[in-house]
């Protein structure tokens, strides 16, 4: 195998091998190197992707239990077959690992198996087995993802305390599960064991869910979740977490009364956040700095403190977005290649895949509050939408934030059906710098859920039609 190369690039993850695909597309000699033992990272191999399978499956699932009847479809018992339905999930992630490494060999890539560790910064190491290897390259780049987090004292163990990747692979559905942290992972993870029969409880120790999310889309998202059967103990602060008889026991703290409380539970998942992933790259012998969280340190050109190793993803400062990874591994390989490689960090979506979906992109009204930005809301609920309503999906609204004075969009909110899909609409229409009154006039057709962004452009300046 080769051992010389114009790019090396540490991690095969979304940012990673996204990073080497464009690389070599603009004539970079690439390689990849992945300790996994297969591509894609942590979504594609136990996050994004896998949940996803699971949420699809546990709400058709939920549908089939709960509401074919009502729309004339008989189905007769419906019984769940966790085994298949694991199964099934399985054989998702494996199609699409496997698509990751026909791309490398349509582009081009090397890919290399094994852990990398920096040796200086023009070479590393590659370990697999018991077999060393050197390579060379004139630049590096770091893409290693994130790792779990957890709480001070709670250890994961995968059996009864889980993490997320835990709750994608249990064997039978809990009868009880407690989450702790009401983020994003942790909701979706909640969302699917709910509608599969588990007694889902979430403790938050803020006094509200998805941090950073707007507020009133928050709001509303708690008490969707609360009609579905999820219990919410907010403003409370785990103390503890214990394995007792094949049971674990959560003791938490209610942070405004200082009431005691406690849940006893069959599994409790660990859904506190994420930290970035540097162990054994040795970045402190070649140079590399990390600031106070771990992250490490690049400027506008994802460079780090030595010129020729730069560094995309979950390993920087930002969103741990597969998506966000993805544009800054292109950003880098067009840097690299003498182009003006670029991320717009003010407009990258986030989706949460519940039922209903909840997305965004752009600032909050927290956000704008905040920075003394005057502006105009437009809103509009999906009751209002004819497609969502003959859909029986009539929860949620689509809520617009444009500048009071030139009126363009600043933000973009949903909760509803298919909204993961519709915020690419608002994402694209801030990209060119849209305004509300562009959207309002361009058609949209009917009946779709889109309508209602639409209408919600016109409420902006208080014009709805159907509403």
């Amino acid at each position: 195998m080769e051992k010389n190369f114009d790019l090396l690039v540490i991690g095969g993850g979304p940012g990673g091998y996204v990073c080497a695909i464009r690389a070599a597309q603009l004539g970079l000699k690439t390689a990849c190197v992945e300790s996994r033992g297969t591509l894609g990272g942590t979504c594609l191999n136990i996050g994004c992707i896998p949940s996803k399978s699971l949420l699809n499956s546990s709400e058709l699932y939920h549908k089939a239990k709960t509401n074919f009847s009502s729309i004339g479809i008989e189905t007769g018992d419906i019984k769940l077959n966790l085994e298949k339905l694991m199964a099934n999930k399985n054989k998702s992630v494996q199609v699409l690992t496997k698509g990751v490494e026909f791309l490398f060999k349509k582009n081009k890539v090397t890919y290399i198996k094994g852990k990398a560790i920096l040796f200086s910064k023009n070479s590393l190491i590659v370990y697999e087995s018991q077999k060393k290897t050197s390579y060379k390259a004139k630049n590096i780049v770091i893409a290693t993802g994130s790792t779990t987090a957890s709480l001070p004292g709670v250890k994961i163990d995968e059996k009864n305390i889980i993490s997320s990747t835990g709750a994608l692979s249990l064997k039978e559905t809990p009868k009880k599960l407690t989450i702790i942290g009401g983020g994003y992972i942790g909701l979706e993870m909640g969302s699917v064991w709910s509608r599969l029969g588990s007694e889902v409880s979430v403790i938050e120790y803020l006094d509200f869910i998805t941090p950073g999310m707007d507020r009133e889309i928050s709001n509303e998202f708690q008490k969707i979740l609360t009609k579905q059967g999820i219990k919410f103990k907010l403003n409370s602060k785990v103390t503890s977490v214990t394995n007792s008889k094949n049971k674990v026991i959560v003791d938490f703290t209610n942070n405004k009364s200082q009431a005691r409380e406690r849940i006893e539970c069959d599994k409790v998942l660990v859904s506190v956040g994420r930290k970035p992933y540097t162990e054994g790259l040795n970045l402190s012998k070649v140079g590399v700095k990390k600031d106070s969280k771990g992250a490490i340190e690049v400027n506008k050109k994802f460079q780090t403190s030595v010129q020729n190793i730069y560094a995309i993803g979950d390993v920087i400062k930002g969103p741990m977005l597969a998506h966000k990874a993805e544009e800054e591994g292109i950003a880098v390989a067009e840097i690299l290649a003498g182009q003006a490689g670029h991320v717009n960090y003010n407009v990258i979506p986030g989706v949460i895949y519940t039922s209903p979906e909840v997305a965004s992109v752009g600032k909050t009204e927290e956000e704008l509050k905040k920075e003394k930005i005057s502006y105009k809301v437009g809103k509009f609920p999906f009751l209002a939408n004819s497609r969502a309503k003959v859909n029986n999906e009539s929860a949620g609204f689509v809520k617009i934030l444009a500048d009071s004075r030139t009126n363009k969009i600043l933000g973009a909110h949903i909760i509803g059906p298919h909204c993961g899909d519709m915020i690419a609409e608002m994402a694209l229409a801030m990209e060119f710098g849209a305004n509300a009154e562009d959207v309002a006039r361009t058609c949209h057709a009917h009946p779709t859920h889109t309508e209602a962004i639409k209408e919600a452009a016109l409420a902006v300046d208080k014009r709805p039609i159907h509403f």
